[in-house]
């Protein structure tokens, strides 16, 4: 993806790699909404920015995915408060940052968090036993994801803590009776993993839906098929992300703006 001119806004001082990651972020926010990974303005994707200061890019609250801008994602702290004097003016939703800022404090190699509210989601961390190995999506990340019991909604900075715990050395959550939270080396891996768990769960409501007796292979094959996903690169993950990135029309805009 090529750096366009930067817009005359906050962004429009920022480092070559900080406009290149805000243009990624905006793809990867446009990307979400056309694969129904929005809740309209009540989701929230996050990326760490360059550098030691522990700031981060967020979408303005009220803004929809599909409406998002590299120059209209608003610089936070791990608080949630925006940092950017230029966009003093944006909202943004810092109970919305809770869940990502509790992954980006513990896991300082997740770059990208991913937190979304699908219907096939919320149905799958309304099961007690979460994802199933029926489909090859979900071996994929057989026994690689932990486990955060609902605690209402997540406004308080405590449960931080708990989310945290509960995630330990895991880049998969399932958020029980809430949804899903995924965490990424790179906006490429985070999109990859949260694309794939999206059509697991889907897969899994719709084969439990069917009345029918499930097959389940072997552990040792989900255990093979899971080690095949983490051997994967972040070369393979740039591979599919630029390719992901050609599905984007300018239809609502240029998210390179």
């Amino acid at each position: 993806m090529s750096s366009e001119s930067q817009p005359g806004s906050s962004a429009g001082a920022c480092s070559p790699e900080e406009w290149q990651l805000r243009c990624d972020l905006a793809a990867l926010y446009r990307l979400a909404g056309r694969f129904g990974m929005s809740d309209l303005i009540y989701t929230h994707i996050s990326a760490r920015l360059p550098g030691d200061d522990d700031a981060f890019l967020i979408n303005p609250f009220g803004v929809l995915f599909k409406a998002i801008t590299a120059s209209s994602l608003v610089k936070i702290d791990q608080a949630g408060r925006i940092v950017d004097p230029a966009m003093a003016s944006v909202r943004v939703n810092p109970a919305g940052f809770n869940i990502h800022s509790a992954v980006h404090m513990a896991r300082h190699e997740l770059t990208c968090v991913i937190h979304s509210h699908t219907s096939a989601g919320m149905a799958v961390s309304a099961q007690k036993q979460g994802l199933l190995p029926i489909t090859q999506h979900a071996m994929m990340f057989y026994e690689q994801i932990a486990f955060h019991d609902y605690e209402s909604f997540a406004t308080q900075e405590d449960e931080r803590v708990r989310i945290a715990r509960d995630l330990g050395d895991k880049d998969i959550m399932i958020l029980r009776n809430h949804g899903m939270l995924v965490g990424g080396r790179s906006i490429g891996e985070a999109f990859h993993t949260a694309y794939h768990l999206e059509r697991a769960c889907e897969a899994q409501i719709m084969a439990l839906s069917g009345g029918a007796a499930l097959n389940f292979p072997p552990e040792e094959v989900a255990r093979a098929t899971a080690r095949r996903m983490a051997g994967m690169s972040q070369e393979h993950f740039a591979f599919f992300w630029k390719s992901c990135v050609r599905l984007l029309s300018t239809d609502d805009g240029d998210y390179r703006s």
